[in-house]
């Protein structure tokens, strides 16, 4: 496991450096660097990232960082971060480094003498520490491949920061699987464990499970408003919240979520799987009335835009309007194998496509059902499929290596060393 080749390099720090930085500039064999890293470094050696570069232009202004702390759903989660990270981080002259989803830094906060070594390498509030600015790093390659990461001292490409060790750990929203942070944990070489990768880790998966039962409480409260109001009306009805989550249903099928515009207002407007229906704002959500008329079909467009390294998103164009839905990696993995193959897949494709295994078709009928709740009529099933009647585009990386750069999904893996399109 990687986690265990990384706490073999903490463990022989006086020797894995500087073969590392040797193997990585001057293309040596001595020590090959963790597989997690190399492709790290593979990534960012296609941006052309000096190794000796000052990356530390561009920190936002504090304005900035106030506005994005006030919007950032880190914010419900500060004391949880808190409490499991930072009187251990003071103790052990660490530094928490708490970032968006853009890899800015929004909080910061341990021992005063780390802190202060902190400033001199430009880990300041405000910072940018995307992997394709700061190279491979805690908190911007975690970004990039979703699952927690340490970069041991010269593991990082910049050499400015290869006094530091780093630990980092993704926190996702747990409704949908979307990126809202990354939590950084980073200290000098000599003073990082092993464990710390588990713990930084385990302390994002609390955020998580805080994140979890705030959803689900703020729920339980619309269930409350929901209540009298499908009571009294006829017909078929659903109260979502504000995102598009269920709360209650009244003659329809019960569906986790009804995707609504990016900026709903009240009036009749067209959803996916649903139809015409009349949006109507309550205390919390909205009120969701289909109306009697078909799903309009026909000269429909959707476009699946992968060209961005961490965002992903599906937009469908028809003649009641249009409207986009972000995509978690694994739905990004899914649509982006239906558009390659138009004709269609099976779930013993699928599930070979993206986890090399053709018995795994449990968890594809799974994923693929939850897809359908906001595709609905443009997905086929009997193969897997965009409908027939829908022109389909996908938009990709100009350069293929950058195609879904996270992804372990074996064609995903095969399409990067290719050049073929879509």
């Amino acid at each position: 496991m990687d986690t265990t080749r990384a706490a073999a390099a903490l463990a022989r720090p006086t020797r894995l450096p500087g073969e590392v930085r040797g193997a990585m500039y001057a293309h040596q064999a001595r020590s090959a660097p963790r597989p997690l890293i190399e492709e790290s470094w593979e990534r960012v050696s296609r941006t052309g990232i000096d190794p000796d570069h000052d990356f530390r232009a561009g920190l936002l202004p504090r304005g900035e960082v106030e506005l994005r702390r006030e919007t950032s759903p880190l914010r419900h989660v500060l004391p949880v971060l808190r409490e499991g990270l930072v009187s251990v981080a003071d103790a052990s002259h660490h530094i928490v480094l708490i970032a968006d989803d853009d890899g800015r830094a929004l909080w910061r906060e341990g021992s005063a003498p780390v802190l202060r070594r902190a400033d001199e390498s430009g880990i300041e509030v405000g910072s940018d520490w995307r992997e394709d600015v700061a190279g491979t790093n805690g908190v911007g390659t975690p970004a990039v491949v979703r699952r927690p990461v340490q970069v041991v001292a010269c593991e990082h490409q910049v050499r400015a920061l290869s006094v530091w060790t780093c630990a980092g750990a993704p926190i996702t929203d747990p409704r949908d699987g979307r990126l809202i942070g990354v939590v950084d944990v980073s200290g000098p070489l000599e003073t990082m464990h092993p464990a710390t990768l588990a713990w930084v880790d385990s302390v994002a998966k609390l955020a998580e499970a805080r994140l979890r039962e705030m959803h689900q409480t703020s729920l339980e409260r619309l269930r409350a408003v929901a209540a009298p109001v499908l009571a009294r009306l006829g017909g078929r009805a659903a109260v979502v919240d504000r995102d598009g989550w269920t709360a209650a249903v009244s003659g329809m099928p019960y569906v986790n979520r009804i995707p609504l515009p990016k900026s709903p207002a009240p009036g009749r407007r067209w959803l996916p799987s649903i139809g015409l229906c009349s949006l109507e704002p309550l205390t919390g959500g909205w009120l969701v009335r289909p109306d009697e008329e078909p799903v309009p079909r026909g000269a429909t467009r959707i476009v699946l835009d992968l060209a961005q390294p961490r965002r992903w998103s599906v937009t469908v164009s028809g003649c009641a309007g249009s409207w986009s839905h972000e995509l978690s990696p694994r739905h990004a993995e899914l649509l982006y194998l239906l558009a390659l193959h138009r004709t269609g897949r099976s779930a013993a494709g699928l599930a070979e496509d993206v986890f090399g295994d053709r018995a795994r078709t449990v968890t594809v009928r799974a994923e693929m059902s939850r897809v359908r709740r906001y595709l609905g009529g443009f997905l086929e099933h009997r193969p897997y499929r965009f409908s027939e009647d829908a022109e389909v585009e996908a938009l990709l990386p100009d350069d293929p290596r950058d195609l879904l750069p996270y992804s372990t999904a074996p064609a995903v893996t095969a399409a990067r060393t290719s050049v073929r399109a879509v």
